[in-house]
């Protein structure tokens, strides 16, 4: 499904994308405690001694990671994060990688999505507490969805693509709202050569525009289904989709692998690369995200660029207890495995 060439041909092309993002970014912060705790004079309560402070883009972040250590050249993010000190770790972290973050918005009305996870230490491993979740619950701002809006038009005429990720669900409280969608929608049209792919948590059957990629629960969502729907089920679901959009749907089904479908309706399923030993999942949506969006870029036909999504969530659900990442020597190494 995916030769030798085609693979070297989109690994080779990378460094000359421009790839542009918008949705929700996160700060993900790990906070790894001390196995010694003291008792707070004040409360009498157990106070957590925290040794090490980690931080990391998250959401968002999650994908720019992963383009990023494939060798994507540029990342241009439009967004909105809050102008407190949590907005400004994560600009730190984002300015680590080849990141033009000219269009992050920084409102003093919007507190920065942060999850901060206490980390506390079980033998030679982590153990995760309960998460700390920091974010707005209250819609975002007209002003500040026009500004969006104007942003998100300057990066779509300079980038190869525009990645949509759409990660809050509360309606209206993200980054993607029913303004800025019809803003997608309106570029669409106005370049339907340029590719927009759309990964929606929730509202995948709102878009009208875009190449479209959930998982099972979430393509299951779009189409009315039980989250536990059948295979037979998901891909009606899907061709309906791809029907309204005339661009494929991708259906990632963990273990099973990737399912394709056209517009046509012709359905095919890229098988996952078999992985032995312990996996951590987390994180293996937005893997596969840059994998499918680079070899998509590239000139890979919907089919290999599922594979090479495959490829790269092999490699990043190996590394436990993080949110990995995948090189070209990875890639390249992985698919010869495979061989």
């Amino acid at each position: 499904m995916l030769t030798a060439t085609r693979l070297e041909s989109i690994l080779s092309s990378l460094p000359r994308l421009t790839i542009g993002l918008v949705g929700d970014l996160f700060l993900d912060r790990y906070l790894h405690l001390s196995p010694h705790s003291e008792v707070s004079i004040e409360s009498g309560l157990e106070a957590y001694q925290v040794e090490k402070v980690r931080n990391s883009p998250g959401a968002l972040g999650t994908v720019m990671n992963n383009l990023a250590a494939l060798g994507v050249g540029l990342l241009v993010p439009t967004t909105v994060i809050g102008d407190d000190g949590h907005g400004y770790d994560l600009l730190r972290e984002v300015r680590r990688l080849p990141v033009d973050p000219l269009h992050i918005i920084c409102s003093p009305q919007r507190l920065t999505p942060t999850y901060t996870k206490p980390l506390k230490p079980a033998g030679d491993a982590w153990h995760e507490l309960n998460r700390f979740d920091v974010r707005s619950r209250l819609p975002i701002a007209d002003a500040v969805q026009e500004e969006l809006c104007r942003r998100l038009e300057i990066v779509w005429q300079s980038s190869d693509g525009l990645i949509v990720l759409d990660q809050v669900n509360e309606t209206g409280c993200g980054v993607i709202t029913d303004r800025v969608r019809t803003c997608l929608e309106w570029l669409a049209e106005q370049n339907p050569r340029k590719m927009i792919y759309v990964d929606s948590r929730q509202r995948l059957s709102d878009f009208n525009a875009g190449v479209l990629k959930g998982n099972r629960a979430e393509i299951a969502r779009a189409g009315n289904l039980a989250a536990n729907a059948e295979l037979a089920e998901l891909e009606r679901a899907a061709a309906v989709l791809a029907s309204r959009t005339r661009r494929p749907v991708y259906c990632t089904l963990g273990e099973q692998g990737t399912l394709v479908t056209e517009p046509n309706g012709k359905a095919t399923m890229a098988p996952a690369c078999k992985v032995t030993g312990p996996i951590d999942i987390v994180g293996a949506g937005d893997s596969a995200t840059s994998g499918i969006v680079t070899a998509l870029l590239s000139g890979a036909t919907p089919l290999e660029a599922a594979v090479f999504g495959n490829l790269v969530a092999s490699i990043t659900i190996e590394q436990l207890g993080t949110t990995g990442t995948a090189s070209p020597a990875q890639v390249r190494e992985r698919w010869q495995s495979l061989q």
